[in-house]
């Protein structure tokens, strides 16, 4: 079912804007990776926690403590929790919030992606579902973000890829933004169709970013050639998120997840 889902115009954090306006479809056969979260815990087979270490937290200032105990199956979705914690608990860091950080065990490539998610609105929450290699220094690792929001401006949706060339660091990321009126109130499908000429990302079957690798063999521009993971994470406050505040009042908030799948191409 597709949604009409208003396009803007504005550039995505000072990036170039790569707004498309074309089907994306995932394929008719069965997925190679699946989780459809139907069970009672998060499957440790197919995902790990990463945790923060020491009492900096998380990079660009984000103000979460991440940890397992912030993620939850039930009722055949994930819910990835952020909360506000008590000043006197010390084993979250020292930090005044907590939420998780979910990456898959397993290294993805070429392929579609569709995760199906329904995203928390609260001031200073910043919702991601995204891809990184498992090993290299950023941004010339490379970085496929399918899917960010921040609170403070609830139903915009981001997508964005960033490398050595082309970051946000340097504002030349490459990326573009979309509308979903309902991204808070309902389930919707971000979806990633990643080939070695062009990515596609796109909401509920249209894609509305498109980038071409018109620089072939050049690794600065485009290192989107190796196997990714996939990461799924709920972010408090930080660098962008937080630009606003964090709304207290507003917590627990809740990512919730209902599957992820994922076609090799």
């Amino acid at each position: 079912m597709l949604l009409a889902l208003a396009m803007l115009q504005a550039t995505t954090l000072g990036a170039t804007n790569y707004a498309a306006d074309q089907p994306i479809a995932a394929p008719m056969r069965k997925p190679v990776f699946a989780d459809e979260f139907s069970g009672s815990t998060v499957d440790d087979l197919k995902w790990h926690f990463d945790i923060s270490r020491n009492r900096e937290g998380w990079p660009n200032h984000e103000l979460e403590y991440y940890g397992p105990d912030n993620a939850r199956v039930a009722n055949g979705a994930l819910d990835i929790v952020a909360r506000k914690q008590r000043p006197q608990k010390l084993d979250t860091g020292g930090q005044s919030y907590t939420s998780a950080r979910m990456v898959s065990r397993q290294a993805f490539g070429y392929g579609f992606y569709q995760i199906r998610a329904q995203l928390p609105c609260g001031r200073g929450m910043w919702p991601a579902i995204w891809l990184l290699p498992n090993k290299g220094s950023w941004p010339a690792m490379g970085e496929i973000d399918i899917m960010e929001m921040v609170g403070w401006d609830r139903n915009v949706i981001h997508a964005t890829l960033h490398s050595a060339k082309y970051n946000h660091v340097s504002k030349t990321q490459r990326g573009a933004q979309i509308k979903v009126p309902t991204a808070c109130s309902a389930w919707h499908d971000y979806q990633l169709d990643w080939g070695p000429d062009e990515i596609l990302i796109g909401v509920d079957g249209r894609a509305y970013m498109r980038v071409v690798n018109d620089e072939p063999g050049d690794p600065a521009a485009w290192p989107f050639i190796k196997p990714f993971q996939l990461i799924l994470n709920l972010a408090v406050g930080g660098d962008w998120g937080g630009v606003k505040g964090v709304d207290d009042a507003a917590m627990p908030q809740r990512m919730r997840v209902d599957y992820v799948r994922y076609w090799k191409q």
